[in-house]
């Protein structure tokens, strides 16, 4: 009998992984984009969090909640259906951005999806 494996994953894993990495910042870049920011915003730590509360009218300062525990649960929810929303679409599809983003997002970037301003926080009209 062979008991020499060694429990690692293989190396197709860690290719899929790398690939599903890029497509997302490939992604981010094009929502960056089309919302009239930077795209190479995306590949910046921390400032890629401040630029996407710029799109959806938050204040830089939710970034600071994101470093509470519970807390960054809550925004990071918060920050996910006002994406969904400053793009013109439904609650269900922030719903799709939460549970499958990869998904979700690769469908704002590449889609028919406008970007209506920040409308984050002001009552429907």
């Amino acid at each position: 009998m062979d008991y020499n494996y060694d429990g690692g994953l293989g190396f197709g894993y860690y290719l899929f992984l790398l690939l599903v990495s890029v497509f997302s910042i490939v992604c981010l870049w094009k929502v960056f984009v089309k919302a009239g920011k930077p795209g190479w915003a995306a590949i910046i730590p921390i400032y890629n969090i401040i630029t996407e509360l710029e799109i959806i009218g938050r204040p830089w300062w939710w970034l600071l909640l994101l470093f509470i525990p519970l807390v960054n649960i809550v925004i990071g929810i918060i920050v996910i259906f006002d994406l969904a929303k400053v793009f013109g679409k439904s609650t269900s599809f922030g719903f799709g951005l939460l549970f499958l983003s990869v998904i979700f997002m690769a469908i704002l970037a590449f889609g028919d999806a406008k970007y209506l301003g920040p409308i984050a926080g002001q009552p429907a009209v």
